[in-house]
């Protein structure tokens, strides 16, 4: 609204005298008013934690709305909410995803490049496992972030409006992009909390629950959201069998019969999930046993494991859906059930666009490792989702929904949870590719902004330094190697890489934060305090104490 030329107004329209004549409805409507509309007040800002968000206030008082600013026309009258609606499903699956790629993009540039670039006890942190495992975890969640937005983006662009998948990539993204930062943050550690021109991630963390909270905050999103809408929209038969109950008494005949048909149709295709579940969960069971860890190599094998695992979680997550409509109307309150079910729908979704994401980008040397580590973590984010929900099925025929849930999502037991975390030597893989110059640092820094030659910009000063330091250390590690003197290019090149380390992992200090500390003769409170109870004090205990 601060900046805004134009606002979009959500009004609840009556008509008690019938001026409508027949066009529209009552109801939630929908109007477009221009700034400096007559009686419309438009400008006072909210500072959402000191972010370049430009949220504010719309007021107004007596505002006349002409009919030609009903957004649709007088027909459209009625119909605001179906608008608000494709808005968002369209409007929240790519602008918020899309930060989340920016900071996954800047995560692996900048901080990438600083964990080789500084050292500690003469190694690059870049060798230190901590380090590995945080800087893999914002690889392979960057990865996710960019496959989901690459998919969504085509939906969109193919004129649809998926409210389920929006809200997937709303929470399911912007919650990956939070992970990413922190990871990042603890990476940087005092360079990233230090604030001033060499910080590129301070405001990024600080702004992170902006994205969390706005356009259906994650906690709604996830616990209601998702499911509440995916079941009844996403099911072949559960919207028929709705529409059968909204039929008007004279059609009662035809509302039984097709309430029937439907509702036998769903009762077969819970059947039909049961037996795929099973068939599926002990296939992929199998399949991931004999699996050798270094099978993700050969990209087809790749493509075909997974592809197969989630079809077994897709068939794990169709069954539950049917045993959850056991739940009634009660199913809404159940946010706790909901909420899991989003975590597995999410990442089976997620898995899917990263595999598409492979298809598409395959040829990048490294790829393989990335997906692969995406693809097992997201794999066990399901795995783990649908087992908390059947070990906590609620309502009065919990205990035997969860134990049909169990049969069918893991007939073995845990011998059909196949599913763990990527292993250690996958793990330092993907690190080295992110912090070495890889051809996967060159597909994440597409769309990096670069500042020109000459120009200090921390982020692009650590990207220019890394080849530098990269080649400056396999140099020294030859030297002690071969145990001989360095020739004079390596002396300058180690020198020069020294120079680059040493100036940028540096931070910004000031000699005040504020106007106030500025002013001459200012003393901090607590350094006058200090010296007020130095002036009182009883000198001569400290004689007698001597």
């Amino acid at each position: 609204a601060p900046v805004a030329g134009v606002v979009g107004l959500g009004l609840n329209l009556t008509d008690p005298e019938g001026l409508l004549g027949g066009s529209g409805e009552e109801g939630f409507t929908v109007a477009l008013l221009e700034r400096g509309h007559d009686g419309l007040r438009m400008g006072p800002r909210h500072i959402p934690l000191n972010a370049a968000f430009m949220n504010g206030t719309v007021e107004g008082e007596d505002v006349w709305i002409p009919m030609t600013s009903i957004l649709g026309g007088q027909e459209r009258c009625g119909f605001g909410w179906h608008m608000f609606v494709e808005c968002l499903a369209e409007g929240r699956g790519v602008s918020l995803p899309a930060g989340s790629i920016g900071a996954a993009r800047s995560v692996v540039a900048g901080v990438g490049a600083y964990s080789r670039v500084r050292k500690q006890f003469r190694v690059p942190i870049a060798e230190f496992g901590g380090i590995q495992e945080a800087m893999a975890k914002a690889g392979s969640d960057g990865l996710i972030t960019i496959a989901g937005g690459d998919v969504m983006n085509a939906i969109v662009d193919n004129h649809e409006a998926p409210m389920v998948i929006s809200s997937v990539m709303k929470q399911n993204c912007t919650e990956r992009g939070r992970r990413i930062v922190e990871c990042g943050m603890d990476i940087a550690a005092g360079s990233a909390i230090c604030r001033g021109d060499k910080n590129y991630m301070g405001n990024a963390y600080m702004s992170l629950p902006i994205a969390i909270t706005v356009e259906g905050a994650n906690i709604m999103t996830r616990s209601f959201q998702i499911i509440g809408q995916g079941l009844t929209r996403c099911h072949p038969h559960m919207s028929d069998l709705l529409k059968a109950l909204q039929l008007p008494p004279s059609e009662e005949k035809h509302a039984v019969k097709i309430f029937v048909k439907q509702f036998h149709k769903i009762v077969g295709h819970g059947v039909t999930n049961f037996f795929g579940s099973v068939s599926r969960g002990v296939g992929s069971t199998f399949s991931s046993a004999i699996r050798s860890k270094t099978a993700y190599k050969n990209g087809d094998d790749l493509l075909a494991y997974h592809e197969k695992q989630l079809l077994r979680l897709s068939a794990n997550f169709a069954l539950t859906g049917d045993l959850c409509f056991s739940l009634g109307g009660r199913l809404k309150f159940e946010e706790l059930l909901m909420g899991r079910l989003a975590d597995a729908l999410g990442a089976i979704y997620l898995g899917y666009a990263t595999l598409h994401h492979y298809h598409r980008r395959r040829g990048i040397d490294g790829l393989e490792a990335l997906t692969e580590h995406a693809m097992l973590r997201l794999e066990r984010e399901a795995q783990e989702a649908l087992y908390a929900a059947s070990e906590n099925f609620p309502g009065p025929l919990g205990p035997l929904a969860s134990t049909v849930m169990k049969m069918g999502c893991f007939p073995l037991g845990g011998l059909t949870r196949p599913y763990s975390d990527p292993s250690d030597q996958l793990t330092k893989e993907v690190s080295r590719l992110l912090t070495t110059p890889s051809e996967i640092r060159d597909m994440f820094q597409e769309g990096i902004y670069s500042a020109p030659e000459g120009t200090i910009h921390q982020m692009t000063d650590l990207i220019n330094a890394l080849p530098i330091c990269v080649e400056a250390d396999k140099v020294a590690t030859s030297l002690r190697r071969e145990k001989r003197e360095p020739t004079a290019e390596e002396t300058n090149l180690i020198a020069k890489a020294d120079a680059l380390r040493d100036a940028l992992i540096q931070v910004d200090v000031f000699e005040h934060a504020t106007a106030e500390e500025a002013q001459p003769g200012y003393v901090r409170p607590a350094l006058q305090g200090t010296e007020d109870r130095f002036a009182n004090l009883d000198k001569t205990v400290f004689r007698e104490a001597a």
